[in-house]
């Protein structure tokens, strides 16, 4: 059975962010941020609905006097994210239709 589209990850904000977040442990949101060219408040929401669907987890911990938020790719978002890609890979290949 080919993969499936996951529509928690379709949206591009989230697949870009998963796309960032995959490569590493963790990443800082900030810096996240920064790499997305995007606001606290719309990141802040695609992270809530990765988050919500098991596919992101947040911690925060101190560093230079600060609170920092560090945003992880779990192990199912891991396993979603290379399903979806996948997917889309296969879709490109075969223009999404049968062999």
């Amino acid at each position: 059975m080919p993969a499936a589209l996951d529509p928690v990850i379709h949206p591009i904000q989230r697949l870009r962010i998963c796309a960032l977040l995959d490569p590493v442990t963790e990443e800082e949101f900030a810096a996240l941020r920064d790499l997305l060219e995007t606001s606290d408040s719309a990141l802040s929401k695609q992270l809530s609905a990765l988050t919500e669907a098991g596919y992101a987890s947040q911690r925060r911990a101190a560093r230079g006097g600060r609170s920092r938020v560090w945003v992880q790719l779990t192990p199912a978002g891991r396993r979603a994210f290379h399903g979806h890609v996948a997917a889309l890979t296969a879709l490109a290949s075969h223009g999404g239709g049968p062999d």
